[in-house]
């Protein structure tokens, strides 16, 4: 695939920028009341939300160095209200110019959602490329982007936003048309022959995009005749999800400290504790102010979530921001159109071993004190603390509505007892000592119950887990 067009590769020609690009993050976060979060809204200000300023920015600056630009500075400025023209006062463009021009920086990250106008008079007034927010986290899914299908998403989110953002100079469709590398590019004058370009290719990957829902489609329902039950991981970006999908399922899914190091979806099958299978699914990580587009792009993967019987929430307690992160999942759930406190959801709380003793032994005094159904589990992917806790409660939860049954085998029945331990949950065994058979417990799922009583139409039923 040529470089302009592959997943992620940043723009080569006229003022390129690449990887080690020196860039300055701005943080501009308005300054309302405490709890106000409503007036900043109606300000206009896309990123409202109670995380601290110095949190954003912190997290603004990863977004940044996850594909590799050299950080130079952050500034972090507190505004008013914001500008139509440039979004910042014109003092706070002046003297960040004279930053720019100090520090030789050839790339401002505004972590904000800029008008195409506001990028524009930034550009011109500093000198220096622009991008917002939604432009950066989509460089970095151009970057993780490894299948056809995760390329094709994140394309079509690209195009999408670059639509009303082709009055730039240095914009040009030959830069887009793989929808990558929109940091750099030749100028562009035939605006609106490249808005019709860039409809008829989003047209067409939407096409393909059909064609990886139905296949996903097909597939979940061949899981459904097997029938697996499916375990789906989500989680805020970084907080664990692979690290703990590779020490359940013994994969080697890209694990590093890193925002974004998974984007394409992977499933593994795993063994529970009492003998039943089930499929793990890692997903993409979420993030607070995910653009729209994305989440409305990765809907074909997302779809995995949403029909998921279990939905593994990882949540990292060790990071300052835990509880700000878990709403923005929940948002972003919500989204989808998942209750963010369904039953099917079991959290996760990731990263125990990087607590203190006092911290970890509060979390664990608090698990046991949760009396809604939705008791977390306290865990250490890395070191694999608490993991046999957590696969319990997995299988405790899918077994909700299961019935049990006492199955009696004969000895000479090795067929059959193999059948229940392959198609069912063997609780219990003991032997007869006077004629040898096999008396066991197991739990079935509803749509095997049929197969079971035909096998062994003496099957006694216990009771429903609930």
């Amino acid at each position: 695939m040529p470089e302009a067009q592959r997943p992620g590769a940043l723009a080569d020609g006229e003022g390129a920028v690449d990887k080690g690009t020196r860039t300055l993050v701005v943080g501009p976060y308005l300054r309302t009341k405490p709890g106000n979060l409503r007036s900043r809204q109606d300000m206009g200000d896309d990123t409202a939300n109670s995380r601290p300023a110095s949190a954003r920015l912190d997290e603004a600056v990863g977004l940044a160095v996850a594909i590799e630009l050299v950080v130079v500075a952050s500034e972090m400025t507190s505004l008013t209200a914001l500008r139509p023209a440039t979004y910042l006062g014109k003092g706070k463009v002046e003297e960040i110019k004279n930053l720019i021009e100090a520090q030789e920086i050839t790339l401002v990250v505004m972590d904000c959602a800029l008008s195409p106008v506001q990028q524009r008079n930034l550009e011109r007034a500093w000198g220096a490329k622009v991008i917002d927010r939604t432009g950066l986290i989509l460089e970095i899914f151009g970057r993780r982007a490894q299948t056809k299908e995760g390329s094709l998403q994140v394309e079509h989110a690209h195009l999408a936003y670059q639509k009303g953002r082709l009055v730039r100079s240095w914009t040009h469709l030959e830069r887009q048309r793989g929808g990558f590398g929109f940091l750099g590019g030749p100028g562009e004058t035939q605006i609106e022959a490249d808005r019709r370009q860039i409809q008829e290719r989003m047209s067409r990957i939407e096409k393909e995009l059909d064609s990886v829902t139905r296949t996903r489609a097909l597939h979940r329902a061949g899981r459904k005749r097997v029938p697996y039950p499916v375990v789906a991981f989500v989680g805020y970006t970084n907080a664990g999800k692979s690290t703990l999908f590779n020490r359940l399922t013994s994969a080697s899914v890209l694990a590093q400290d890193m925002l974004f190091a998974t984007l394409d979806p992977t499933a593994r099958a795993i063994t529970l504790p009492h003998g039943e299978k089930a499929v793990l699914s890692d997903t993409v990580g979420f993030i607070s102010d995910l653009p729209t587009m994305l989440v409305a792009a990765f809907r074909a993967t997302l779809e995995d979530v949403i029909a998921a019987d279990i939905l593994l929430h990882v949540r990292d307690v060790s990071h300052g921001e835990t509880e700000a992160q878990a709403e923005d999942v929940h948002r972003v759930l919500h989204e989808l159109g998942l209750d963010p406190h369904d039953s099917r959801i079991i959290e996760a709380w990731n990263k125990a071993d990087l607590l203190l003793e006092e911290e970890r032994a509060r979390l664990a005094q608090r698990v046991k004190l949760r009396k809604d159904g939705a008791v977390p589990v306290l865990v250490s992917a890395l070191t694999g603390d608490g993991l046999d806790d957590l696969l319990r409660t997995i299988e405790e939860r899918l077994a909700v509505g299961r019935e049990k049954y006492t199955v009696v085998v004969a000895p000479e029945n090795g067929q059959g007892l193999a059948w229940l331990h392959s198609h069912a949950e063997v609780l219990h065994r003991e032997t007869n000592p006077e004629t040898g058979d096999a008396i066991l417990t197991v739990r079935i799922m509803p749509e095997r119950k049929e197969l079971l009583l035909r096998r062994f139409p003496e099957a006694r039923p216990e009771s429903f887990d609930k």
